[in-house]
């Protein structure tokens, strides 16, 4: 076996268990209340309609989003105040609050 293919396995076994540990549900729910003032209630609410709908959405997408708003390579001056104070595990805990509320978000195809 190839040793770049064989590595290339190994990593991706060990990585996959760290990212597909998701978040806890219920303390995301207890993290989200600052959420609420602008997503609405359970984020499926938004205040202005140019505010995401994040209740439904993808969990690994808000992790993405979360991560980047934090780390400034997503631009938004509100966001990325907000996101400054999580930690690694508040981003999975609202992403698994998140995408665990009912929406109107559907796929387009």
């Amino acid at each position: 076996m190839n040793r770049k293919f064989f590595l290339a396995i190994v990593f991706s076994v060990v990585a996959i268990p760290a990212f597909a540990a998701g978040g806890n549900v219920e303390a995301g729910k207890g993290k989200a209340e600052t959420c609420k003032a602008c997503h609405g209630e359970g984020g499926g609410k938004p205040i202005a309609p140019e505010y995401p709908i994040l209740a439904g959405q993808h969990e690994d997408y808000i992790v993405t989003a979360l991560t980047q708003y934090k780390a400034g390579k997503r631009k938004n001056p509100i966001m990325g105040a907000q996101a400054q104070a999580l930690k690694p595990e508040d981003i999975r805990d609202l992403a698994a609050y998140f995408s665990s509320q009912s929406s109107d978000l559907k796929m387009k195809y």
